[in-house]
């Protein structure tokens, strides 16, 4: 038998005093340890399905079970950690549009309407430059000020 298969034995096979009679949180940190750190080839991953064969039907239903319950909590935790960036990533975008909407409110209202290249040039600028334009704005005595500060970045 393979050795990473051999090494996982003491885990979930039932003869040898496995963790099935563990509560469910103990039994799913000890499976993402062993994923983590056994991750089984697919030579390994038959092994592992051989010898599962040979447990009887409950033995199998259990360690099926617990496997299930294992993925599907490393799935939730995976979808969280998604959302969390998703949710992170949106906010980001939502404050840089946000600067953006601003910066260029003020620039029409002091200076009249923006032409299509001067608004793409500040829409291209980051957090940083727009905090920076956003300072220097209030010293701009007319639209050629603004020009000569995109064109000087």
């Amino acid at each position: 038998m393979l050795r990473r298969v051999s090494a996982m034995k003491p885990i979930w096979w039932p003869s040898c005093g496995s963790t099935l009679s563990l509560n469910k949180a103990r039994n799913l940190l000890i499976l993402g340890f062993v994923d983590t750190y056994l991750r089984l080839n697919d030579e390994e991953e038959e092994a592992y399905r051989r010898e599962l064969q040979t447990f009887s039907p409950i033995e199998r239903e259990k360690v099926t079970e617990m496997t299930m319950s294992w993925k599907e909590a490393a799935e939730q935790k995976g979808l969280q950690q998604g959302l969390e960036q998703g949710l992170q990533e949106g906010l980001e975008k939502g404050k840089l549009q946000g600067m953006i909407t601003l910066i260029t409110h003020q620039i029409e209202r002091r200076f009249g309407r923006i032409d299509a290249e001067t608004r793409k040039r500040i829409t291209e600028l980051n957090p940083a430059q727009l905090e920076k334009l956003g300072d220097e704005l209030v010293d701009f005595e007319g639209a050629g000020d603004l020009a000569k500060w995109l064109k000087a970045l």
